[in-house]
């Protein structure tokens, strides 16, 4: 495999503005009718919001994605499918609405493996977000290349419901391709395994659409902040895709320091797990 140590190390740096019309298009995504949230602060996970990618039209890849030819800040790698697997973030200080933000964006770490689906490349990114010049956010970020789909989806043959784990609260969720495109619009995404569903089945592989890994975090978090929690830290992890049509549920276990979260599919298996330290 390739040797990436050379891209380890590289940074980026990128400003924008707490604008509120993000945060009120979050919160009529996330159906509330006045926003939960403290007055006057962006959301846990609504930095999410800003830095959105500004690539130009001209090179853009055949995924919707800035195509990876070593002129950004990610490496080269022939690898076509990506994937946000999971984040790590440390809410350091309150964040106001209007604040001019900056982000410093770091490769932390390039790991290429070698998987039961073929080559691997797994990025870390680090993002420091600071909000008038005080430290407001420190994230890891889980980036994943996979190698081509070998054919079209075919469906997965049916299992028995797995035996749910216990949970203090649980909330249904059904996505449709209105709320995958909501938040591909409040996001800048423009990767077609969101809203092109010729390309999701017949090029990467997928059932159908595939939800945005971060907006089933985001719906975790709100979950969470609809329970009353005020986290200190977040972290997820994708375990395997959700596909649009196919109701999930959103579920929470108290904790001592915090709580257990994860998107249960209709099959009882968790899709996607988190956990927030208050």
């Amino acid at each position: 495999m390739d040797d990436y140590s050379e891209w380890v190390g590289r940074s980026e740096t990128r400003t924008d503005i707490a604008a509120p019309a993000p945060l009120a298009g979050l919160a009529a995504l996330l159906d509330h009718d006045v926003s939960p949230w403290a007055p006057g602060t962006v959301p846990p996970l609504g930095h999410w919001l800003y830095f959105l990618p500004d690539a130009r039209q001209s090179v853009i890849g055949a995924d919707g994605h800035p195509r990876r030819d070593g002129h950004g800040l990610l490496p080269p790698t022939p690898l076509p499918r990506r994937m946000w697997a999971g984040s790590r973030v440390e809410f350091l200080s309150p964040i106001a609405v209007g604040a001019a933000l900056t982000r410093i964006t770091t490769i932390a770490a390039i790991k290429p493996k070698r998987g039961a689906s073929g080559d691997l490349l797994f990025v870390t990114l680090r993002h420091d977000i600071a909000a008038d010049g005080v430290p407001a956010i420190r994230e890891e970020q889980d980036i994943v290349f996979r190698e081509a789909a070998t054919g079209p989806a075919t469906p997965p043959p049916p299992v028995a419901p797995a035996e749910p784990e216990p949970a203090d609260a649980v909330r249904s969720i059904t996505p449709d391709p209105v709320l995958l495109f909501r938040y591909s619009a409040l996001t800048f995404n423009a990767h077609r395994i969101h809203y092109d569903r010729d390309y999701a089945r017949d090029v990467e592989g997928y059932a159908g659409l595939v939800v945005h890994g971060p907006l089933i975090a985001t719906l975790l978090m709100d979950h969470a902040v609809r329970a009353g929690f005020a986290p200190r830290r977040f972290a997820f992890r994708a375990e395997a895709p959700l596909i649009d049509g196919a109701p999930f549920e959103l579920c929470l276990a108290r904790q001592d320091d915090g709580a257990r979260l994860w998107a249960r599919d209709a099959a009882g298996r968790a899709t996607v797990r988190a956990e927030v330290d208050l």
